[in-house]
């Protein structure tokens, strides 16, 4: 068969990686077997194999899926803001909305990929990485224009993806804090750490009303 059979279809591939994020979300990696993912799509083993060669790759793929999707997020609302400061901050913000949006990829991503092995773990902090890099850009952005004092914006990149990571993890397994209400006071406690003032500040959060 080739990829344009009715079997084998980009809508195809579609309904399996929608089906596998039911699956894993709802079972976790261990207990998930190909034949359930099968099952959720609709479809064959032969569409499964054709597109990903094993469980593990299918998995691996979704955590790219939900990266790929976070940072066309942040790449396509970062665009209309000029300000270093505005971009740091609707960052935080796509990244809480997005993350609340799509519960079971952030579920795979975040949280399933912890512990499973190398493979995993290189994946999951490849993805880690990206979004470091998206934040420290943004913030020697913010540094440029003035609207913060110098600082390592490498280490402070870290910590930010390292609190947006337990917030999202702690929402994942219990339902709370959710991102809508963990957001104004982060991005409050992110803005103060690095040396924002109060009055912007308050400006984002009646902006954010």
């Amino acid at each position: 068969m080739t990829e344009n059979t009715p079997n084998h279809t980009p809508e195809t591939r579609k309904r399996i990686l929608e089906a596998a994020v039911t699956v894993f979300a709802s079972k976790g990696y261990h207990d998930t077997k190909v034949d359930d993912i099968v099952a959720e799509s609709q479809t064959s083993k032969g569409s499964f194999y054709f597109y990903f060669p094993s469980k593990q790759d299918i998995f691996l793929a979704l955590v790219d899926t939900f990266a790929d999707l976070l940072e066309k997020q942040l790449h396509n609302r970062l665009a209309s803001e000029t300000s270093g400061m505005a971009r740091v901050d609707l960052a935080l913000r796509v990244c809480l909305e997005t993350f609340g949006q799509y519960r079971g990829l952030a579920k795979i991503a975040l949280v399933q990929a912890t512990g499973l092995g190398l493979a995993f773990e290189e994946k999951r902090r490849a993805v880690n990485d990206r979004f470091i890099e998206i934040i420290k850009k943004n913030l020697d952005e913010a540094i440029s224009d003035g609207s913060i004092p110098a600082l390592d914006t490498e280490v402070v990149a870290c910590a930010w993806i390292g609190s947006l990571n337990e917030i999202v993890l702690r929402w994942v397994y219990t339902g709370q804090p959710d991102p809508v209400r963990s957001l104004p006071v982060l991005r409050r406690m992110l803005l103060q750490s690095i040396g924002v003032k109060e009055e912007r500040i308050q400006e984002f959060e009646e902006k954010a009303k």
